[in-house]
């Protein structure tokens, strides 16, 4: 069994995710730069199989999609022809930032590091990845 691998996808840059081996537990990996993101990828995938990737859907409190949504939609293109072996799974990311940054705050980080937007997109990337599992069983 493969790892599943999360992605709160920005246009600078992109938190990820990662589970074990048997798909129980979320963890944050890092946070990319999303212009090297594709390169990252492909040699994380060399070393961990991944089973499927998770990528955020960004929507609004409507249910609409948010603007994010065209340059993630232009991602997941180069994602399939890069991979197209692994599966891409989305999953609502609605709340994501905010109950990152409270899970800062829960966790005791300081101010400064709470300004530390990269460890805000890796916390986020975790918990839609966790919310996945979670909604699967």
């Amino acid at each position: 069994m493969g790892r599943l691998l999360a992605l709160d996808y920005g246009t600078k840059r992109t938190g990820i995710a990662v589970t074990d081996p048997m798909q129980i537990i979320a963890s944050g990996l890092k946070t990319v730069a999303t212009i090297e993101l594709i390169d990252f990828l492909k040699e994380y995938v060399k070393e961990e199989p991944i089973d499927s990737f998770i990528i955020g859907l960004p929507k609004q409190m409507d249910n609409t999609m948010s603007e994010s949504e065209t340059a993630i939609l232009k991602f997941i293109q180069k994602l399939e022809k890069q991979f197209p072996q692994i599966p891409i799974k989305r999953h609502d990311e609605r709340f994501t930032s905010k109950m990152a940054f409270q899970t800062m705050i829960e966790g005791g980080l300081n101010k400064k590091k709470r300004r530390n937007k990269a460890l805000v997109d890796q916390i986020s990337a975790t918990l839609i990845l966790q919310s996945y599992l979670s909604s699967k069983n």
